[in-house]
Parts: C-alpha cells; structure tokens; sequence
C-alpha cells in the first residue's frame, strides 16, 4: 500500500509567509518600507511577508502582492516563488495557472528548491503546462539532490509506482530514506509499509515495526490506529523490543541533529 502525503500541496497559503533569515527584519515598520521603495528587493519581499501575515501593518493581500511582484520582478526569488502561489491560489490576484507556473519556472531555474518541486507537480497534474511526467521527474531530482523532503517523498512515490520512470522499488526505498530521515512522516510510513509488504525488498518485519514506530511517534493516524497493533500481534516480545531500541534510538539522533541544525542557523 502506497502512502500519500498528508498535506495537499496548496492547501493553505503557508508558502506565502515562508521568509528566509531576514537581514532587515529587525527593523521598524517605517524603515523596511523606505528601503523596500527605495528599491531594495530583499526589504520588498519581506514587506510582502508582513502584509500577508500582518506583522506591523493591517493584513492586505493586494499590498502583498504589490510587493512580492516588485521583487519578483528584481529577480529575487523566494518572491518568485511565492506570486506563483498567490497565482495557483487566488491570493490577491485572479487564479492564473500559467501565469503561476511561468513565475515558479523563475524561482527554479533560481536553485529554489522549493520552485522546483512545485514546478514538478505541475508538469504531473498538467496545472498551467502540458502533462510530462518526465520533465516532472527531472524537476523532481532537481529538488531531491538539493535535500527537499517533498521532493525526495514524491520521487519515492512514483518509483515505486513506476509512474513516469521505470518501477524500481530498491530506488523508491532510497528516496523514502531521505525523507524520512528529515522527519518526513509520511516517507516513514510508506518505508514501513514497504518492508512489511517485502514487494522489491526482503520482508523484514523489525524494520517495518521500527518505521511504523517512528511514524505513530510523529502523528500518522493510520500507523498507531492500525500498522504498529498489527505488527506487535505478529512479533514476540523479544523483537518488540529490539524494534522499540532501534525507533527510540533513532528519535533521539534525529532530535540532536535537529537542535544542531537550529544552532547552527540562530548564529548565522
């Protein structure tokens, strides 16, 4: 059983507040406007930041707009990325499916990962381009090499489908890994599944158990409901437990790396 994810990819306006490390950030309301309209782009998009989620000023999703346009328009982009969004959603503008992909293609062609994955999915659902699911795969590694975990999880999906790429269940495993080992918790889910399945791998229950763990740890409904009861029914008790050292013994690295992770960024 394959997994889907458990986000819709536009199911809320997330990616509009989505700002980097903001060098301006730290100043007043009045100051990031006077550089944003002395034409500064990195001070336009994050005013759009703020209209959007209404830090300093009245929410407007027109202002929003403005600004992230002015940006875009700059080359800048993250704000590329997101007047893609505003267009796929609606968010300020009418809905325009091509104008949406033509500013994503932008934003990718930049290195934003993101961009790349969504530009991915797009070529997979024919939204704004011609269905190429091929294209859609080249898309997809872009932003796999670069450590998107969506993107990792969607490669994982289709080979192990074999949907636009030859089925290769030993290579859907890989990338599942990837993700999963960011926190992705549907990747973890589709791993257990694949192990407990043994369809393109050796069965191995204690991996699936290990997996389902990790999942049900992270808040998959479907894994604590009913993968990891009907696991434990099959196991002994003696391999609980070894499954249970192994998931527990893997949050925990997970977590010190994360922490390392977010030193690291807080002293950038």
């Amino acid at each position: 059983m394959i997994f889907p994810p458990l986000i819709r990819r536009w199911l809320l306006i997330a990616c509009l507040w989505a700002c980097p490390v903001l060098l301006h950030g730290g100043g007043s309301i009045e100051e990031l406007r006077a550089k944003a309209e002395q034409g500064d782009a990195e001070a336009q998009y994050i005013l759009g930041v703020r209209y959007a989620k209404g830090e300093g000023v009245e929410k407007d999703a027109a202002e929003t707009v403005k600004w992230y346009r002015k940006a875009a328009e700059q080359g800048y982009a993250s704000a590329q990325h997101t007047l893609a969004a505003c267009y796929f959603s609606g968010y300020g503008v009418v809905k325009n499916q091509a104008e949406a992909v033509s500013w994503m293609r932008k934003a990718a062609e930049q290195g934003n990962a993101k961009a790349q994955c969504e530009i991915a999915g797009s070529y997979f659902s024919g939204n704004g381009v011609v269905k190429n699911q091929a294209e859609g795969i080249k898309w997809y590694h872009t932003a796999a090499a670069q450590g998107d975990d969506s993107a990792q999880f969607n490669l994982g999906v289709y080979y192990r489908k074999g949907e636009g790429v030859k089925k290769d269940v030993a290579v859907a495993v890989k990338w599942f890994r990837k993700a999963a080992e960011q926190g992705r918790v549907d990747a973890q889910m589709n791993l257990g599944s694949i192990y407990a399945d043994g369809i393109g791998v050796v069965k191995n229950d204690l991996l699936a158990y290990q997996w389902y763990l990790l999942a049900s740890a992270n808040g998959h409904p479907l894994a604590a409901k009913r993968e990891v009861p009907k696991l434990e029914s099959k196991l002994t008790a003696e391999q609980r437990a070894e499954g249970q050292r192994l998931a527990t013994e893997w949050q925990a690295a997970f977590e010190k790396k994360q922490k390392g992770k977010l030193g690291i960024n807080s002293h950038k």
